[in-house]
């Protein structure tokens, strides 16, 4: 049992797709279903074809938005020429969260053995918010959130996690 009360954090999803449409966004309706039973609040919800300036511009207006805590993108993390979220995502960031790629990679391991290296999901923190890329796929969306961010983004989690710091995230531009 934890000492903590949880906190629900304010979550905007990010479907990166030349092709999808909100009807269709089976990866952003997981992620969204995921956030919403754990207990957290969605921010906005948004589709947005694979054109990396784009990308980075809502990302940045996220992280402006004092209503968003954290955001997640699904879609444009693979290999080919249209995949353009990790960098798109590497254009904002302040600092980058490398283990989250290890630990994401690892799990996809389990599931889909070597063919877990064709992603390039990513984490960073820009202007106090968290940003995920997670793969275009509900199924890596489900592990991403289930095996890491469910965790991660639970105030009550042990012996730490993401909420707990959310107030020191941008601790460097209030100093004098």
């Amino acid at each position: 049992m934890s000492d903590r009360t949880f906190m629900p954090c304010r979550i905007a999803v990010l479907t990166v797709s030349d092709t999808r449409s909100l009807a269709e966004d089976r990866s952003g309706d997981t992620l969204v279903a995921r956030l919403s039973e754990a207990g957290h609040l969605l921010a906005d919800r948004t589709i947005l074809p694979d054109e990396r300036a784009d990308i980075s511009d809502k990302l940045r207006a996220w992280c402006a938005d004092p209503d968003v805590d954290v955001v997640l993108s699904t879609g444009g993390t693979g290999l080919t020429g249209r995949d353009v979220t990790v960098e798109a995502h590497r254009d904002v960031y302040e600092k980058e969260i490398d283990a989250f790629s290890t630990m994401f990679t690892i799990v996809s391991m389990k599931k889909i053995g070597t063919s877990a290296v064709q992603s390039r999901a990513c984490a960073g923190v820009a202007q106090g918010t968290y940003l995920f890329a997670l793969p275009g796929s509900p199924s890596a969306c489900r592990d991403a959130w289930d095996e890491i961010l469910v965790h991660q983004l639970d105030y009550t989690h042990k012996p730490c996690n993401f909420v707990e710091i959310m107030p020191r995230l941008d601790e460097h531009l209030r100093r004098k």
